[in-house]
C-alpha cells in the first residue's frame, strides 16, 4: 500500500495529493487494476496479439513503400 506523508505542517494537500498520484503511477498498480478490470480469455489475448503483429507488418509495409514513393 502507497502512503505519503506531509514533510511539514505547511504542505498543501494538493502537493500531497500531487505526490500520492506520481507514486501511484510509477508503482504500476493502476495499470495492472484496470488489465484486470475486465475479464479477456487467454485464447482471445493469443488472437489480439497476432491481429497486433499483422498490423505491424502492413504499418511498415505502409511506411516502406511511402519512403520509396509508391
Amino acid at each position: 500500500m502507497i502512503q505519503v506523508t506531509r514533510k511539514d505542517s505547511k504542505e498543501s494537500v494538493e502537493n500531497l495529493l500531487r505526490r500520492f498520484s506520481r507514486k501511484v503511477q510509477q508503482s504500476g498498480n493502476l495499470m495492472i487494476a484496470k488489465s484486470n478490470q475486465n475479464f479477456e480469455k487467454p485464447i482471445s489475448k493469443v488472437e489480439r496479439r497476432k491481429k497486433a503483429i499483422i498490423r505491424r507488418q502492413r504499418k511498415a509495409i505502409k511506411v516502406k513503400k511511402l519512403k520509396l514513393g509508391l
